[in-house]
C-alpha cells in the first residue's frame, strides 16, 4: 500500500512556488490551497485525511510507473 502522505509530500515538493497558493481541493465546502493542505497533512488532521482521500479519488495522488 502506498502512503498517501508520502505521495502528497513528493508532489508538493515538486510544485513551483506560485502554484502552492492555488486551490487544489474542497473539503466540507472549504477550498484548500496546497500550502494549507500541507499544514493539515503535517498536523494529521481529519480535514487533511479527507483531502488526501479526495485527491486519491481524483487521481492526483498516484504512484508513477517505474518508481
Amino acid at each position: 500500500m502506498v502512503d498517501k502522505k508520502a505521495l502528497f509530500n513528493d508532489i508538493y515538493a515538486n510544485l513551483p512556488l506560485p502554484s502552492r497558493n492555488e486551490i487544489v481541493v474542497v473539503v466540507d465546502g472549504e477550498p484548500m490551497t496546497w500550502n494549507v493542505l500541507r499544514l493539515e497533512v503535517e498536523a494529521d488532521t481529519e480535514k487533511g485525511k479527507k483531502a488526501l482521500e479526495i485527491l486519491e479519488q481524483l487521481g492526483i495522488l498516484k504512484k508513477e510507473n517505474g518508481q
